[in-house]
């Protein structure tokens, strides 16, 4: 997905090697974008047409692949989260630091127009100061049973985003993190140890809070929506339909639903995703998502995982 956004979408990008587990994946996408499919990760990582080097792969194998492309002095985008726990992240990111190279966390719902509206407005001092935010991140579908045992869980899997959003809308970080759950989809998430429905209350430096609610599944499509609320406004991203047509007729109105699918939804923040790495890594100007923001959306993560378990208010700066 990620490498052919870039080699169709982003200009000036060339894709000069794949590597995927799945040998005919790799080799598919190599000969509809021109490129090599290679045999191992270490191999496009040392390839010296390879300037840049983008880690979708599945989280637990992040650090090795972030320190072998550090070690090899190529800018690295990764996919979100970093790792599962704190010493992971913290042992990539020294890596990254010492090594000096550009990295960048792909939290893509930060390039969403229209999240980024709302974010603009608090930003500007359009909405006054912020009292409340609340974001609403519901799935169409849950994922199969298999992702669900290695996923880290739905705070680790799904919220991440929403953790990012909170910090990256506000402007402020997260100091306590109050989260309740339920299985209200699936019988299975509670065999896995996980759960398909969450609600989460942040408390930020600022004084704001933010309410994240959650859910695996929902009968309309891809339910993303983000509202900030301050002294002299509010600001809100409403979700897209599929397209703008409209039906009238004596019984009624009919509109097309939501989109159903991640990439429908988010189509355009991906492109822009990829642009601004590609341009900071370019021009040699600061990451757009640090890696600073990948650890405090996994603290918020683990922070609502004890409050989930324990019951309680978890402060942020008991989990750092």
């Amino acid at each position: 997905m990620h490498a052919e956004f870039l080699a169709r979408h982003i200009p000036g990008a060339v894709l000069a090697a794949v590597f995927d587990i799945d040998r005919a994946t790799a080799g598919g996408v190599a000969a509809m974008l021109a490129a090599d499919a290679v045999s191992t990760a270490d191999e496009l990582i040392r390839s010296p047409d390879v300037d840049a080097i983008a880690i979708c792969t599945s989280t637990d194998t992040h650090v090795e692949l972030i320190e072998s492309a550090a070690r090899a002095g190529k800018a690295v985008f990764c996919e979100k989260p970093i790792a599962h726990d704190l010493a992971h992240v913290d042992r990539a990111l020294a890596a990254v630091d010492q090594a000096g190279i550009p990295f960048m966390v792909g939290f893509n719902r930060r390039f969403d127009p229209a999240h980024r509206s709302v974010r603009n407005a608090v930003a500007s001092g359009a909405v006054g100061d912020v009292h409340l935010v609340r974001i609403t991140s519901r799935d169409p579908e849950p994922p199969p049973l298999s992702y669900v045992l290695v996923s880290g869980g739905i705070f680790l899997d799904m919220t991440i985003h929403d953790f990012d959003m909170a910090r990256y809308v506000t402007g402020s970080d997260v100091v306590e993190v109050v989260a309740r759950g339920a299985v209200q989809i699936d019988p299975s998430f509670a065999h896995a140890g996980d759960i398909d429905t969450a609600v989460v209350t942040l408390a930020h430096e600022s004084g704001a809070l933010t309410t994240i609610d959650n859910s695996r599944r929902t009968t309309y499509g891809f339910d993303q929506r983000v509202e900030a609320f301050g002294s002299d406004g509010m600001a809100a991203s409403e979700n897209p339909l599929t397209h703008t047509g409209v039906v009238h007729s004596a019984t009624g109105t009919n509109r097309p639903g939501l989109p159903h699918f991640f990439l429908e939804r988010y189509r355009q923040s991906y492109l822009d995703e990829w642009d601004a790495f590609i341009t900071a890594v370019r021009d040699g100007a600061p990451s757009p998502v640090s890696g600073a923001d990948g650890r405090a959306a996994l603290v918020a993560a683990l922070a609502a995982g004890r409050s989930l378990r324990d019951g309680s208010i978890v402060r942020v700066a008991e989990v750092c």
